[in-house]
């Protein structure tokens, strides 16, 4: 008796232990509260996985600002389930599954904003044609901007990228729009940026500087207008969309200069097909997207993404998109496969151990390459109900015995 009431202890210890232990990437899941720091609860196969990058800037913010890799969400404003601001419904594509604000928590710092004229404003719109219209309008530009400008202000070492898919023909309007918005005083000025391909100012000065926000648009002349960066100056992007989605291929897009154009300092990666699908991105952000990114460096003069844009940052198989922005970054910071493997102070290329295979970025979460999910008699209520009528039994039959 005594021997069968240890072991009903040590099981409910051991089954509890396992209940209150955080699910880890590819391990199963019911909820966001089931899995550990930085995962969430995915609708790609009720699993946990990433959601935030590992910040290059624990490891090292003393490089310059084109040694490192960013999180970038593709129309970071067109959320998934709302309603425009005009009060009208929304007929168009969307591209994220929460808020501005939630993004930047969550570890993303390049932001593609589309804005356009409209109701004599400046709005987000994901539309067509160069106009904007009730159905296709989000909400005003200044709302997105306050939400970066009280992130900026909340986390004074954190530097933020724009890229606007300007369509404003408004005078001065998007220098306007800025200075409206309180984020002028962060700007980094175009005269700082390398013209010739040289290394950008050092992270660290940016931050020390308060130089903090950096803005580039699509519209060439208003880099001599409104001294906003003409982004093909200064970067070398592939083409977004399908065609930039085939296998061993990474095409720059037709206002880029060639991948491997030596000139432009900052590679972008986008990898987003022309229709976006919360449930197609579950794939497309895992393996294919490390494949697409070894890929581009490749072709990008052996030069890793600066920044790797998205749809539904979120959705993956595991790591996905913030695993992918890991794995850039410890090849530049550190010269390590992923920066947790980097090893602070040491020389470059000097990198921990790799951990034993477990979850892959690009796994499916019915390949046995994760861990196994807590499928034991302490996974859900009904099993821990039936482990412990079977433990209840065992102990009444050593009573009787």
């Amino acid at each position: 008796m005594e021997f069968s009431s240890r072991l009903i202890f040590v099981a409910i210890l051991l089954c509890s232990a396992l209940l209150t232990r955080a699910a880890q990437v590819g391990d199963g899941c019911s909820r966001d509260g089931d899995c550990g720091a930085g995962l969430h609860c995915d609708s790609c196969g009720a699993i946990c996985t990433r959601v935030k990058p590992t910040d290059p800037e624990s490891v090292d913010k003393g490089l310059p600002f084109n040694r490192y890799s960013w999180l970038t969400t593709h129309n970071s404003f067109a959320l998934a389930g709302s309603k425009s601001a005009t009060g009208s419904d929304l007929i168009t594509p969307t591209n994220q599954q929460d808020t501005v604000t939630s993004q930047l928590q969550n570890g993303v710092r390049g932001l593609m904003l589309d804005m356009y004229d409209f109701l004599n404003d400046i709005w987000l719109c994901h539309s067509f044609g160069g106009n904007c219209y009730n159905f296709t309008a989000f909400q005003p530009a200044k709302n997105v901007l306050k939400e970066i400008k009280n992130f900026l202000e909340s986390n004074p070492s954190e530097v933020i990228t724009i890229f606007i898919e300007d369509y404003v023909t408004s005078p001065q309007g998007l220098t306007k729009l800025f200075n409206a918005s309180g984020l002028s005083k962060y700007w980094f000025p175009v005269s700082e940026m390398p013209k010739n391909g040289g290394d950008w100012p050092l992270l660290s000065d940016i931050i020390s500087k308060n130089q903090r926000l950096l803005v580039f648009t699509s519209k060439k002349k208003k880099e001599a207008s409104e001294g906003i960066a003409y982004e093909w100056n200064y970067v070398v992007e592939n083409q977004y969309g399908d065609d930039g989605m085939k296998s061993g291929s990474c095409p720059n897009r037709a206002e880029s200069s060639p991948m491997n154009t030596s000139s432009k300092s900052l590679v972008l990666v986008n990898y987003f097909p022309d229709n976006p699908n919360s449930t197609a991105a579950c794939a497309e952000n895992s393996a294919p997207l490390v494949s697409m990114l070894d890929t581009c460096h490749a072709l990008s003069g052996n030069r890793w993404a600066n920044f790797i844009a998205v749809d539904f940052y979120k959705e993956s198989h595991g790591g996905g998109a913030p695993e992918a922005t890991d794995i850039a970054n410890g090849h530049m910071v550190c010269g390590c496969d992923n920066i947790a493997y980097c090893i602070e102070n040491a020389t470059f290329g000097t990198c921990k151990a790799a951990p034993p295979p477990k979850a892959s970025v690009g796994s499916n979460p019915s390949s046995n390459q994760f861990p196994q999910e807590r499928s034991d008699a302490c996974l859900t209520t009904s099993s821990l109900s039936s482990f412990f009528f079977k433990l209840t039994v065992v102990h009444s039959f050593l009573l009787i015995i």
